[in-house]
């Protein structure tokens, strides 16, 4: 339960609490109609130097890489084109979304708050100055109550349905209750300032920078959700993309496949065939001797269900008539040991050889240099084009404006202590 109870705790930390006035409205202050379809070069330079306080090395890695310059501009075009479109097509107008972009504002504002307060008292948690005489002060005055149920209900409609399916404790609602009206004091004392305009331009500028772009991250993920239909891919393009590139077509290994089962199937040495053509990595051993494909001891329930249901409708020492097909290729498979116990103690296993003639695809924009099985890597490819496709389109009808260039600022220099 405790660590239940610590991941609830820290989603409300992130996610952050409601904005409302002492009457329960949503406070005017929470800027839903702000536009998201603009961010100037300074405050693209305003967030590098931001993140550059948490980890400068990021300022090094900037100035000597202008490919990903490139691509933090182009994350950011993007993030800003889907959350314009969310912004036209009314999600914000939702109570449960328009509750969260409020709860957005709340969390950032007085975290910052917080920060610039605090700053240079030593290390503490998120709102770990304001003690509890001030948080039962809070509890103590009218309206809150309500306002944090509504908070609790909007927040547990956000969560997924794994923990919606369950009750929250006690000890995580009294949890709740506190980051609520810790967050809510820091606000209130936040716009009191704001207000009689105590705060440093610069400062406030920063936070509702930083308040902008963590809605925009909202509505973007929102709206991708949305348009999980729109790009995917049908098997009709698949099979159309295999035609017009018949080198990927997996059909073009069947072929191959089947020549070298007529070979086993002919009385040919199997484990002489799976050394020479087998494509399976588990062919080679610990010691980078090739095996025969063989897997021993293998456990019911271990290899796909394809897979095993041939192998195991054979008899000890056939070979399976058929080729076995599976998203990685066909396989050839030879029943060695039939499933049973060795010993009575033993669990029950058997053990096949096999041989992979794979159709899986390396893809080169993979970092990984893992390969996949063909249809994943032209559904992965066609969806990625429809996707840039879509959001492309978004781009232009949302008019969305982002610096091609920005600056990188130097890293701080460190004087020596005298």
């Amino acid at each position: 339960m405790k660590h239940k109870v610590s991941n609830f705790f820290s989603l409300l930390c992130l996610a952050a609490v409601a904005v409302v006035s002492a009457g329960g409205q949503v406070n005017d202050t929470a800027k839903i109609g702000e536009s998201f379809n603009s961010i100037t070069r300074a405050e693209v330079e305003m967030l590098i130097a931001n993140a550059a306080e948490s980890k400068p090395s990021i300022l090094k890695a900037l100035a000597e890489d202008p490919e990903m310059k490139r691509q933090q501009i182009e994350q950011l075009r993007q993030l800003l084109a889907l959350a314009s479109q969310a912004q036209k097509e009314g999600m914000t107008a939702d109570p449960t979304n328009r509750q969260e972009m409020d709860n957005i504002r709340a969390e950032i504002l007085a975290v910052n708050y917080d920060k610039m307060l605090n700053k240079g008292r030593g290390p503490m948690p998120a709102f770990g100055y304001i003690t509890a005489a001030q948080v039962a002060k809070y509890w103590g005055e009218n309206g809150h109550e309500p306002e944090f149920v509504r908070f609790l209900d909007s927040k547990v409609k956000l969560l997924s349905a794994e923990m919606q399916e369950r009750k929250l404790s006690a000890e995580e609602k009294e949890q709740a209750r506190d980051v609520f009206a810790r967050t809510q004091i820091y606000l209130a004392e936040y716009e009191s300032k704001l207000k009689s305009g105590t705060l440093a331009k610069e400062f406030v500028a920063n936070a509702d920078l930083q308040v902008k772009l963590q809605q925009a991250q909202f509505l973007a993920r929102l709206y991708s959700e949305r348009l999980a239909d729109q790009t995917k891919a049908t098997d009709a393009e698949i099979a159309a993309y295999f035609t017009a590139n018949p080198e990927l077509d997996p059909a073009r290994k069947r072929a191959e496949a089947q020549e070298i089962l007529d070979r086993a199937k002919a009385g040919e040495n199997f484990a002489a065939l799976a050394n020479e053509f087998s494509e399976d990595p588990g062919n080679i051993g610990p010691n980078g001797v090739l095996t025969g494909g063989i897997y021993k001891d293998v456990p019911k329930g271990r290899m796909m269900a394809s897979f095993e249901a041939a192998a195991l409708a054979l008899q000890a020492g056939q070979v399976g008539p058929e080729l076995v097909r599976t998203d990685h290729g066909y396989h050839i498979i030879k029943l060695e040991r039939m499933l049973g116990k060795k010993r009575a103690s033993d669990e029950a296993t058997y053990d096949v050889r096999h041989i992979l003639i794979s159709t899986d695809i390396e893809d080169p924009e993979d970092q990984s240099g893992s390969a996949k099985p063909a249809e994943v890597f032209v559904r992965e490819k066609l969806e990625t084009a429809k996707e840039k496709a879509l959001i492309a389109k978004l781009v232009l009808e949302n008019k969305i404006q982002v610096p091609d260039d920005f600056t990188v600022p130097k890293p701080a220099t460190t004087r020596p202590r005298t």
